[in-house]
């Protein structure tokens, strides 16, 4: 895996990877940004909660239930002293199904966070207390 980031203008940068997809990364005005775009902490973050919820998304499908929706909200507390890392990453599941029971979601997420989610398990080995929280909806 391999990538590339150039800078755009101001703290603004642009990062490609091998295909040439793109990602863009900014940050405040007090530090030189112009809030264009998430910073590499909040990307990162959001990249915790993706991970997750392919994992999630396939290991339903895999149960063959209908799902009209799903959803993560995830939230991160940093530590107040550099390097500002997170101690704490809860992320909240809100799938909505006609037919899945909320089993299926629980055990679809702790495959995803015990078993198959890189990015999560990467912030425990960090340091973080990552946990979650399941809600089933019907449409």
């Amino acid at each position: 895996m391999k990538a590339n980031l150039k800078l755009d203008r101001n703290m603004r940068i642009i990062g490609k990877n091998e295909k040439g997809l793109e990602t863009i990364f900014d940050t405040k005005p007090a530090v030189g940004g112009e809030d264009t775009a998430p910073t590499p902490m909040e990307i990162m973050l959001q990249s915790v909660a993706a991970c997750s919820f392919m994992d999630t998304i396939s290991i339903l499908r895999k149960k063959r239930k209908t799902i009209t929706d799903l959803q993560i909200d995830i939230e991160g507390e940093r530590t107040d002293e550099h390097p500002k890392v997170f101690k704490t990453i809860v992320l909240k599941y809100t799938l909505t199904s006609p037919d899945a029971e909320l089993n299926d979601l629980e055990r679809a997420v702790e495959l995803s966070q015990n078993k198959y989610c890189g990015a999560s398990e990467m912030m425990r080995r960090a340091g973080a207390d990552v946990s979650f929280e399941i809600e089933l909806k019907r449409p």
